[in-house]
């Protein structure tokens, strides 16, 4: 699926390149089953019902969010720009904060004391759960809605013999649409992974003079992968396929297509683009979990 505001660009016999102008795609109030305002920029999505099956959204969250502890049978991907967001005893992310969420693992609760910015990639775990796509994801809730109610990040019914069933409300959500119990993968990960991309040292890129990288992290067995980089300007990078890419900072043509701060650019599998920046770019890549 191609996210609103996308340009793609095509070399002969390769997949397509697409490049998101974060301004492109409007900024809408979402939805959702936890408690308070929360509203996001919808930016991309995988293929539904697929293990690899994704999303990425730029969410806006004002003070008045909040959601229990809970874990989910999917991956996330945090990278904080703006505010505060407090997950409790896991840590608070603050604006340059990566953060690594492994489905299995209980996080929060989780808190907004102020206008937090946060980009949020969701995937299909290293289980093969998947994730569900917005549609289903909306479908489902609105059903739930007139079955029982949502409160606190949880979703309460009472049976025909009058008792009264709490969930967590993205489990409820998950059963609805699958049709059976959600059965959680095992921990792979004790908490959450953060990381502080400030105290990571700029390592030169081999055969790309002014380019530099930050290795974060690899994670699971499916070989998610974190790392940022910067391009002087003047400077090119070649783009890895699989791959997710945030522009943080900066300006320039990625696939030929130009772009600016804040942009999306995805690479598919078996692609392959090149980067110039016209301004220092700095970006955050995520290169997205192998089921093959």
């Amino acid at each position: 699926m191609m996210a609103s505001g996308t340009r793609a660009g095509r070399v002969e016999g390769q997949p397509s390149i697409r490049v998101v102008d974060v301004e492109s795609v409007p900024m809408l109030a979402r939805a959702h089953v936890r408690a308070g305002g929360f509203s996001s920029r919808r930016l991309l999505d995988g293929e539904q019902g697929t293990p690899g099956n994704f999303s990425l959204q730029l969410s806006l969250t004002p003070d008045t969010y909040f959601s229990p502890r809970h874990r989910h049978n999917f991956d996330q991907v945090r990278f904080q720009l703006d505010g505060e967001f407090d997950f409790a005893c896991d840590g608070v992310m603050k604006p340059g904060l990566v953060a690594y969420f492994p489905e299995g693992t209980y996080y929060g609760p989780q808190s907004s004391s102020s206008r937090s910015l946060t980009l949020v990639l969701q995937f299909g775990g290293a289980s093969g759960n998947g994730y569900m796509s917005t549609e289903q994801y909306d479908c489902a809730s609105a059903e739930l809605r007139g079955l029982g109610t949502f409160a606190n990040g949880a979703f309460s019914v009472i049976t025909p013999e009058g008792r009264k069933i709490n969930k967590d409300a993205y489990e409820a959500v998950w059963e609805r649409v699958n049709g059976r119990p959600l059965v959680y993968p095992p921990e792979r990960y004790s908490r959450p992974v953060f990381m502080e991309p400030r105290n990571f040292a700029w390592t030169p890129i081999e055969r790309h003079p002014g380019a530099y990288g930050k290795f974060l992290g690899e994670f699971s067995e499916r070989r998610t992968q974190i790392a940022q980089y910067r391009v002087d300007p003047g400077a090119s990078l070649s783009l890895a396929g699989h791959s997710i890419y945030f522009v943080a900072a900066g300006s320039g043509v990625a696939g030929g297509q130009d772009f600016r701060e804040h942009a999306t650019i995805h690479v598919p599998d078996a692609a392959s683009a090149s980067l110039s920046a016209r301004e220092a770019v700095e970006m955050l890549r995520i290169g997205l979990p192998r089921f093959s």
